[in-house]
């Protein structure tokens, strides 16, 4: 009988968060590219690439997802966050072209979770990036469900270009 150090906890779904989970966890320390709205008095240590002591109003930095989204509002501009380059509009063509030659694993493994948290920021491309995601992983979903029905005998580990939720809805392993 096999016996688990822990039970897994799944992830959240869409834009809400699971705080258990360790999916989670990983995509919440996703690094986004961002801009500051104003100056940071004192925290020039975190910017490596600057001697100030400060950071300045305008500086460009990356910074894990959960920080920007606490340091994002509406009302009060701390942070700007600027789409990764997956996200922009050039991947959002060759996905829309064809989903499943991309290897979602190297862009980032959590292309879809962190894909539905990027909604949580103002963007004129949000409604864009939202049928992106979901178009992709219907036509990575439908590659996938027809392999596996017609599959035969066959090696379907070829299509290991998956993110990190792609085996789990098949129950494979992925090969790194």
């Amino acid at each position: 009988m096999e016996t688990q150090s822990y039970l897994p906890v799944p992830p959240g779904v869409g834009m809400e968060e699971n705080f258990l989970s360790l999916d989670d966890i990983l995509l919440s320390h996703e690094r986004l590219p961002s801009r500051t709205e104003c100056t940071f008095p004192r925290l020039g240590f975190l910017e490596k690439s600057s001697d100030s002591r400060d950071i300045q109003e305008g500086t460009k930095m990356e910074m894990p997802l959960f920080l920007a989204k606490g340091l994002y509002e509406r009302k009060r501009r701390v942070v700007s966050v600027e789409l990764p380059k997956v996200y922009k509009e050039g991947w959002r063509t060759v996905f829309n072209a064809d989903p499943t030659v991309v290897d979602l694993h190297k862009m980032g493994p959590y292309y879809y979770g962190l894909g539905s948290q990027l909604l949580h920021f103002d963007s004129p491309e949000n409604p864009e990036i939202a049928q992106a995601v979901l178009q992709t992983f219907i036509g990575r979903f439908r590659r996938t469900m027809d392999s596996s029905q017609n599959a035969y005998n066959e090696d379907t580990s070829a299509l290991g270009i998956w993110c990190h939720l792609e085996p789990k809805a098949t129950g494979q392993k992925r090969k790194d």
